[in-house]
């Protein structure tokens, strides 16, 4: 228990898988930790685990896309949260397109946005990466179907410690 614990555990936040490529590899994760943090110019920032083979991969990228889920996409899920890309090949098991330099664009997916990393931000045992958009796709239908969220998926076992 850290002393944040107390704060965090009220929040109940949307869930996304951000997938990055880079020297012809794919790597993706499920991520809790993202936000906009800019309107003018527009910016969003996803923090990945240092302990984590996307992070690795993130370092080489251009581009990350990050990919909002939904209560649909539960599957998904637990395929990036649960499996780790050091010993299984999960774009094997989902259908996928190359995006913006390469970045892969998962097809099941129907909410993301791909961004140029244009900064990194050390946060300890995550490092935050700064995003300028350079692609969207947003939500299908109205309204947009309820997301998925942290409280939804605390059953879930990571592929790496936190």
């Amino acid at each position: 228990m850290t002393l944040l614990d107390p704060f965090t555990d009220e929040l109940d936040v949307p869930m996304y898988v951000v997938t990055a490529a880079a020297g012809g590899q794919r790597a993706g994760c499920l991520v809790g930790f993202a936000s906009q943090c800019s309107i003018d110019p527009p910016r969003f920032c996803v923090w990945l685990s240092t302990a984590n083979r996307t992070y690795r991969l993130a370092r080489e990228a251009e581009h990350l896309t990050v990919h909002l889920l939904h209560q649909g996409d539960r599957a998904v899920a637990e395929l990036f949260g649960e499996e780790t890309g050091d010993r299984v090949d999960k774009f094997a098991r989902v259908r996928w397109r190359p995006g913006e330099a390469g970045s892969p664009v998962l097809e099941r997916l129907s909410t993301w946005f791909t961004g140029r990393i244009v900064g990194h931000v050390e946060g300890g045992d995550h490092v935050g990466f700064l995003l300028a958009p350079v692609a969207v796709c947003p939500p299908h239908g109205d309204p947009a179907p309820p997301l998925l969220r942290f409280r939804q998926l605390r059953d879930l076992d990571p592929g790496h410690p936190a």
